[in-house]
């Protein structure tokens, strides 16, 4: 019998509880409240609220128009393509890190951060251009498809390559449809 996404859900925040007792225990002050926007669930506690301000402290989208029309322009992206991934990926947060290690506002792994060059994934400039130029290669890749491309950055291009098509994971198919139509918004 498989479990419910609730059953999951609780298993993951019981999980979670856990470990920051364990890190209280070590260390009272290593971990700060959470706030707003900051880390994964920060992040995913207004990422599907495509209007919400960021958070006291955080830029607006707009400070990173200049690096994200570099980008596109360098890369021969669609802005709006490379907007919407960045909305979706981290909400414009340029310190978030998800529970698999991905970092900054295009939310790269490490080891793909470091194939692309991007010395300081957190360093906006940086990662935009590193996500760029990995979205650029999915597409190349995958002949210009954007949703197999989108998949491919979100679940890694073997997975796309093992089905010929987007991969039947509900997490990539929702981010492969919110990110087109984040993009389809902004144009």
């Amino acid at each position: 019998m498989s479990a419910t996404i609730d059953e999951h859900l609780a298993q993951v925040q019981q999980r979670i509880a856990e470990i920051r007792h364990r890190i209280r225990a070590i260390d009272p002050a290593a971990e700060q409240p959470e706030q707003p926007g900051v880390g994964f669930a920060g992040v995913m506690a207004y990422a599907l609220e495509d209007d919400a301000a960021p958070p006291a402290g955080r830029p607006a989208p707009e400070a990173y128009e200049s690096m994200i029309a570099e980008a596109a322009a360098r890369y021969q992206l669609r802005p709006a393509l490379l907007r919407a991934l960045i909305q979706a990926e981290s909400h414009y947060n340029p310190r978030a890190v998800s529970p698999r290690g991905a970092m900054g506002l295009t939310q790269l792994m490490p080891s793909t951060a470091a194939g692309l060059g991007v010395v300081d994934p957190f360093d906006p400039r940086q990662n935009i251009l590193g996500g760029a130029r990995y979205l650029r290669e999915q597409l190349d890749r995958f002949h210009g498809d954007e949703p197999l491309a989108l998949a491919a950055y979100n679940a890694g291009p073997g997975a796309v390559q093992r089905y010929q098509a987007i991969p039947p994971y509900p997490e990539t198919q929702q981010y492969v449809t919110r990110v087109l139509a984040l993009a389809g918004q902004d144009e």
